[in-house]
C-alpha cells in the first residue's frame, strides 16, 4: 500500500501529529506514511487543517504535537537541511511580481539547488504554455498563468518530497492534465507527494491513498 498508519522505513511518515490555530485544536493524532513512488491526497472541508498540516510538514509552522520522519530518521522541521529536501507550493505561489516569467523560473531553480540550464528552463515554459510570455512581468499574468509557472517549476524540481496545496486552483482542463503528467513523472522517479485538494487528479490507483481531515 502507498500509505498507512505505520511508521515507514522509507519515505515520509508521521505519528500523532496535532496542530492548533488561535489556541484551538484543528486536528489531533494524525498518523500517515507515504512510501517512495506514492502520493497521499489530503481531503476535507475548508478549515479542516489541510493547509496547516502541509505548512507544518514544510517547517513553516510549528506542530503542537507528534513526530515526523523522513526515510526512517527524525525530521528537524524548522531546519534549513529539512527544507532542502522538499518543494512546497502553497496557495500563494511565491513568484516575484516585478521579475519576468523566465527570471522567476531561474530564481526558483537556483533556490532549489538544481543545475538547470537555460535551454531546459525554456523547454519547461514551452511545455506549460508560457514560452511567449517568458519576458513578461509576473504581475501581468492571470492567476491561471501564475499556476502554470508553478507547474514549470515542479516539472524541473528533483527534490524527493513535494507538498502541494490546492495545485489545481485556477487551472483549466489542459493544465490539470499536465499537472497529472508532472506528478506521475515525480512518482516514477521515486518521489513522494502530499497533495491537499478538492479536485480529482488522475494518478494510478495503486500509487495513491487518501487522508480525510475534519471528520467523515
Amino acid at each position: 500500500m502507498p500509505a498507512s498508519t505505520d511508521i515507514a522505513a522509507q519515505g515520509l511518515s508521521a505519528r500523532a501529529v496535532g496542530c492548533e490555530r488561535g489556541g484551538r485544536a484543528l486536528f489531533e493524532s494524525i498518523d500517515l506514511a507515504v512510501s517512495p513512488g506514492a502520493a497521499l491526497f489530503l481531503v476535507g472541508p475548508n478549515g479542516s487543517g489541510k493547509t496547516t498540516l502541509l505548512r507544518a510538514l514544510a517547517g513553516l509552522t510549528e506542530p503542537a504535537a507528534g513526530e515526523v520522519r523522513w526515510n526512517g530518521r527524525d525530521a528537524a522541521l524548522r531546519s534549513a537541511v529539512w527544507r532542502m529536501q522538499l518543494t512546497y507550493a502553497g496557495h500563494k505561489p511565491g513568484h516575484k511580481d516585478e521579475l519576468s516569467v523566465a527570471e522567476n523560473l531561474e530564481l526558483a531553480c537556483d533556490l532549489d539547488g538544481g543545475q538547470v540550464g537555460a535551454a531546459e528552463r525554456a523547454q519547461a515554459l514551452q511545455r506549460v504554455g508560457l514560452a511567449r510570455r517568458a519576458a513578461l512581468q509576473v504581475k501581468r499574468l492571470s492567476q491561471g498563468q501564475k499556476q502554470r509557472l508553478t507547474l514549470a517549476r515542479l516539472s524541473l524540481s528533483r527534490r524527493k518530497l513535494w507538498l502541494l496545496d490546492e495545485p489545481t486552483a485556477a487551472l483549466d482542463s489542459d493544465a490539470r492534465v499536465l499537472l497529472g503528467d508532472i506528478l506521475r513523472a515525480h512518482l516514477a522517479r521515486g518521489g513522494v507527494a502530499l497533495v491537499a485538494t478538492h479536485d480529482r487528479i488522475d494518478l494510478p490507483a495503486g500509487q495513491t491513498a487518501e487522508l480525510r481531515l475534519g471528520g467523515a
